[in-house]
């Protein structure tokens, strides 16, 4: 586990956490790192929390300070920071933005020239320079010095891109967009527009320090209201950054990354486009999702808590869609990260083929009642592989039998365990969690249920 970066960036308090003068050395560090044999160009988007400015000044000054060329997309998405470094030639992207968390966390995401996450052992190089390891890096001069670019143009294209990828007119439909008060205030608008939608859009006046508040994907419940208030056809929230989304049928109900899964995936297994390919999920998505997908004949393989592991999996092996419940869903034909805007793109096409709503084409889904408790434990490793425990997990695994399942695993920063039962009742669910932390108590290694 790195010390500043996590699967998602570096993320943390604004000022606090993460300050203006780690975003400088970064800057530094990888404007020298990608100029040591040219001129390195550098792309940066953020999102529109109050502190995202002064993190691009900082990164700005860093990357040119050190000689190479900082590209401005100004507020604009994370995915589309990952289309233009990688359709445009750029060495590096950058991406400022806590996706989901309030405005005063901010992040940086960094992405490699493919526009993919950035490898761990560039990621260790910069935390040395960070903590005063890596030794000096040169300062630019004279004609040498970096220059800063308008590179809005790039956001320009990106939703282009988009809207080619569409298949159909929208003209007709009423479509409700949750912008979260972030990267997609403007964006979504114009996509959905130009697709001739009925476009109603809350959600879309951003101030610094109202992103994600209330709204947005990890707040469903007003886009649930609004599309029952004005009758809409669908509804797509995203989160601040949008690489997340998260859908509303036209009555109001959540479809949420499971499902969406689930809705591509057999539309394109009805169409012969999967092929022999598999849907990449993480460990968390519903009992029921499996299900589903072993009555159609869809293949599917789970990875760690994710969508970075998500989509390793996914390039490894040549998988077209995979996800997570929150959202993030990745279709890997036309992105190397989860994109909200593609997605409600993607779904708007399996309604619009299937001549069906939202609602008939989740369907088939029987999402599973899922009871998930937190406990903290003496010592994680010892309680997991202690024999007593193990015995109740496996008690719990032959009683539920092909009708639910349990998962016992460990927070990856917290001395905390997570015990999630799926089985067909609620009561089920709690009674079976229940025996197995039981187990733990009886032999000394519970502190106490989060």
């Amino acid at each position: 586990m790195s010390k500043y970066f996590g699967t998602d960036g570096f993320r943390g308090e604004a000022n606090k956490v993460l300050t203006v003068e780690h975003a400088f050395k970064i800057g530094r560090f990888i404007g020298y790192f990608y100029g040591k044999e040219r001129k390195a160009k550098i792309v940066i988007g953020k999102d529109t929390r109050i502190s995202s400015y002064m993190f691009e000044n900082a990164l700005s000054a860093g990357i040119t300070s050190s000689g190479a060329d900082a590209y401005l997309l100004h507020v604009t998405t994370t995915p589309s920071v990952s289309y233009v470094t990688r359709t445009e030639g750029f060495d590096c992207g950058i991406m400022i933005s806590a996706s989901h968390n309030a405005y005063h966390d901010n992040g940086i995401k960094l992405m490699n020239a493919a526009g993919e996450k950035m490898e761990e052992c560039v990621i260790d190089e910069i935390e040395k320079f960070l903590d005063g390891e890596y030794g000096e890096i040169p300062y630019a001069t004279g004609e040498d010095i970096g220059v800063v670019v308008d590179h809005s143009a790039g956001r320009n294209r990106y939703i282009g891109y988009l809207i080619t990828l569409a298949r159909h007119s929208y003209k007709g439909l009423r479509i409700g967009l949750d912008c979260s008060n972030g990267s997609t205030w403007m964006i979504a608008k114009s996509v959905f527009d130009a697709l001739g939608a009925n476009t109603y859009v809350i959600n879309n006046t951003p101030n610094g320090t109202n992103i994600n508040r209330g709204c947005g994907s990890t707040h469903m419940e007003q886009l649930q209201q609004f599309v029952i208030d004005n009758k809409l056809d669908a509804g797509f929230a995203f989160d601040g950054d949008a690489d997340r989304c998260l859908a509303v049928d036209e009555n109001g109900k959540i479809i949420n990354g499971d499902l969406i899964m689930y809705i591509y995936a057999s539309y394109m297994k009805e169409r012969d486009k999967l092929g022999d390919t598999k849907v990449v999920t993480t460990v968390m998505s519903n009992f029921g999702l499996y299900k589903a997908f072993d009555e159609l004949g869809i293949g599917y393989e789970k990875t760690a808590v994710g969508d970075k592991y998500v989509y390793e999996n996914m390039r490894a092996n040549g998988h077209l869609i995979g996800g997570e419940q929150s959202g993030h869903i990745i279709f890997s034909k036309y992105a190397n990260t989860g994109d909200g805007m593609l997605t409600a793109i993607k779904l708007m096409q399996a309604m619009l083929d299937k001549k069906l709503p939202l609602s008939k084409l989740a369907e088939p889904v029987t999402i599973y009642p899922q009871v998930l408790k937190n406990v903290k434990v003496t010592d994680k490793d010892e309680t997991m592989n202690d024999a007593d425990v193990m015995a109740a997990v496996d008690e719990v695994t032959n009683r539920l039998g092909s009708n639910g399942r349990i998962l016992l695993r460990k927070s990856g920063t917290e001395p905390v365990l997570r015990v999630m039962v799926e089985a067909p009742t609620q009561e089920e669910c709690e009674s079976n969690v229940d025996y197995v932390i039981e187990a733990m108590d009886k032999k000394g290694l519970l502190v106490c249920i989060k």
